[in-house]
């Protein structure tokens, strides 16, 4: 185990550089100029705005502040924020709880129906059942989340009234910061009814957030099952008289559960590109709500910062993902 750990890691070392690379041209080739993003509507002499340049260190060659960059960053250092003089590491840690929040609530909806779906199609193989479940996951797969998002607000907002629109809780409720998920927060808190609403404010963004991954989940899933229940030893399993419920249950699904469990490790970078658009939709002030902002001012070092952090987030999650494929089945451990 040690060594498969070691491995991955140090595979995950030339990603993390390609990462940085991808981060820190990405910034540079957006149109504008942070010094005129930073001064808004302000008339500003060309000496004030070389001096700002020179401020902000983009000034130098560009190797060279890449060169300064990547010094930083493996010192800890992911800069500071151009708008806000905030380090950007202080920011990430603060919005980021919001984001882990909703995609864990979008994914918890995606793993309820997406496994069970999947599992069921594939036991009802070729039936009206299977194709229904497969034509509902192709349209969710197919949505574009700003439309979905709208749609259902509209529907159960507006026209309904039984979802809020925006936001992470009821502005009756002050709850204090203590571990940043207002869900326990608000758990901790003496507000009565506060986590009611915080759980009320996450309905609608996470089924927006994690429809997509739900029918991903529900496809793969699927495939996964029909492919393991053709093999012999659940033939063997059904030639024993066990019950289907047994033979799916404890036979096939744990074998498929290593392409199903994959499927969920990749689900999390889809997970934190579509944050950035739902958080935009229903103003959940995430770290997606910051990516676009920092976009707009041109805050070089945010976007950056935090395309990097988010980056390390996934490497984590899928080096967790490769550890889980060990427990479920060691031979993986001998063969990678």
């Amino acid at each position: 185990m040690i060594s498969f750990l070691v491995n991955r890691i140090l595979l995950l070392i030339p990603i993390f550089f390609g990462v940085t690379l991808i981060a820190f041209g990405f910034v540079r080739v957006l149109p504008g100029d942070p010094v005129l993003a930073l001064s808004g509507e302000r008339t500003i002499s060309p000496e004030k705005h070389a001096e700002l340049l020179a401020k902000m260190g983009l000034d130098k060659p560009v190797w060279e502040q890449y060169f300064s960059y990547i010094t930083n960053i493996l010192q800890g250092d992911f800069g500071t924020s151009i708008f806000t003089n905030q380090p950007v590491l202080s920011e990430f840690m603060e919005l980021f709880p919001a984001t882990v929040e909703l995609g864990a609530c979008a994914m918890i909806f995606a793993l309820s129906l997406g496994l069970p779906a999947g599992i069921f199609a594939a036991v009802k193989r070729r039936t009206f059942y299977d194709q229904g479940i497969m034509g509902i996951s192709l349209i969710g797969y197919s949505m574009p989340i700003f439309w979905w998002g709208l749609l259902l607000i509209i529907l159960f907002s507006n026209i309904l009234n039984l979802t809020p629109v925006s936001g992470r809780i009821s502005f009756m409720y002050d709850v204090d910061t203590v571990t940043g998920f207002l869900l326990i927060d608000s758990l901790l808190s003496d507000e009565k009814g506060a986590f009611w609403s915080a759980l009320h404010h996450l309905v609608l963004p996470s089924i927006v957030l994690g429809t997509i991954p739900l029918a991903i989940i529900a496809r793969q899933t699927r495939s996964a099952m029909l492919e393991v229940l053709g093999e012999d030893y659940v033939r063997t399993a059904k030639a024993k008289g066990l019950s289907p419920l047994r033979i799916v249950g404890l036979h096939a699904l744990r074998n498929a559960m290593i392409t199903v469990i994959t499927v969920i490790g990749l689900q999390v970078g889809v997970l934190l590109a579509g944050a950035i658009l739902t958080e935009t939709i229903f103003s959940w002030p995430g770290i997606g709500k910051w990516i676009i902002f920092s976009v707009f001012t041109r805050d070089y070092f945010a976007v950056q910062g935090g395309l990097v952090l988010i980056a390390m987030f996934v490497m984590s999650v899928n080096l967790l993902v490769d550890v889980m494929y060990g427990l479920i089945n060691p031979r993986i451990l001998h063969t990678r």
